[in-house]
């Protein structure tokens, strides 16, 4: 199938062309990320009005570009118009939760409008599946032996959730543990924000680590790893901001009397938050015996987690596959949620369809 995915959860404006859930036709993003920097973080209401201006031009730049990828073939005769491009797509899949109710009825009334326009199919895709789903887009369709093996144990990590899901096959998803609190990006946005770093928190804190110069030393952390022991595949992270925001006032190590640079401050939190992620979720595929390992979300992006991940399993010999998207890919963009429709395909009237900003992973 060739399917357009809209998403507009959060703050970005996107659509894409996805055929046979493994390849991107087109990719095409606008977002709002400069306005929300100079007020420190996402204002839901500046968010939505500037969907709203870029929700048609994005689609129709996604549908154009697609025009010109390998593999599309327009329908016999057709040139290659507008109407033509809409002609081939078999269905729309669009984000209709989780998320900020505001963005998510741009991208949803959006849909639903051009259903009713074009007569095409509607998928409605949970955003944190979708995640999953972009370790699909290999590129090559034809080679299905490059795509991830199941079952599967999948860490979806982004700014608003965190949560470990068991993926016996598509379709057939189980819950194994979530935050209790807050979410591994969100921690990473508020702790940074006690550093004084800018938003978004998590490329910040990793770009501030990495100018921390390691003594050649054992290296001694000072911040807690929450949660990391407990026999369970929860997560909890609002006790490392409360921590963070204790050391920060002191700004000098527990052990001495030396100040802390803020290097110092984000690799610890860095390492902090990745060790309890490594440790639960590998903990987790060798609980259930799992095939492949699936990075997913905006915090896979980080490159340290990536690091991580992939010394353990090679180090420990777990004899599992790795996989994690390009970081383009792990952010919010519409490509996914096309792929996750091809592979949960379950088209709906678009009158059946609306915005729910509350779901979980499991609905």
């Amino acid at each position: 199938m060739v399917i357009l995915g809209i998403e507009t959860s959060c703050d970005e404006t996107a659509a894409s062309v996805v055929k046979d859930g493994r390849e991107i036709l087109s990719h095409v993003l606008a977002t709002s990320v400069q306005m929300h920097i100079k007020t420190g973080g996402i204002i839901p209401e500046k968010a939505a009005r500037e969907q709203v201006k870029s929700i048609i031009p994005v689609i129709e730049e996604a549908l154009l570009q697609a025009s010109g990828a390998g593999g599309w073939r327009l329908e016999p005769g057709s040139s290659s118009n507008l109407q033509s491009l809409i002609s081939s797509l078999d269905c729309i899949a669009v984000t209709y939760g989780p998320g900020l109710i505001g963005s998510l009825l741009v991208g949803v009334e959006t849909a639903k409008t051009l259903s009713y326009l074009w007569k095409k199919p509607v998928v409605p895709v949970n955003h944190l599946t979708a995640h999953i789903y972009a370790n699909w887009l290999t590129g090559n369709p034809t080679n299905r032996n490059l795509e991830p093996e199941l079952p599967a144990v999948a860490l979806v990590v982004s700014g608003g959730h965190t949560d470990l899901v068991y993926l016996k096959n598509h379709g057939q998803m189980e819950y194994i543990g979530g935050t209790r609190d807050d979410a591994a990006g969100e921690a990473f946005d508020k702790t940074a924000r006690l550093l004084g770093l800018p938003y978004p928190g998590g490329p910040a804190i990793a770009a501030a680590a990495s100018h921390y110069p390691l003594p050649t030393t054992h290296y001694q952390s000072f911040l807690p790893r929450p949660m990391i022991s407990n026999n369970n595949f929860d997560f909890s992270f609002s006790g490392l901001k409360t921590a963070v925001l204790r050391e920060v006032s002191n700004f000098q190590h527990p052990s001495s009397n030396l100040p802390l640079p803020t290097s110092a401050f984000a690799y610890e939190i860095q390492e902090a938050i990745t060790d309890v992620l490594v440790e639960k979720s590998l903990r987790a595929v060798k609980q259930y015996k799992a095939k492949t390992f699936l990075l997913a979300g905006g915090v896979a992006a980080n490159s340290r987690l990536r690091e991580k991940f992939e010394l353990r399993i090679k180090n420990n010999k777990l004899g599992i596959d790795f996989r994690v998207p390009p970081p383009e890919l792990c952010t919010d963009n519409a490509s996914p949620i096309a792929a996750c429709a091809e592979f949960n395909y379950h088209p709906l009237s678009w009158q059946q369809i609306s915005a729910n900003p509350n779901l979980s992973i499991m609905n």
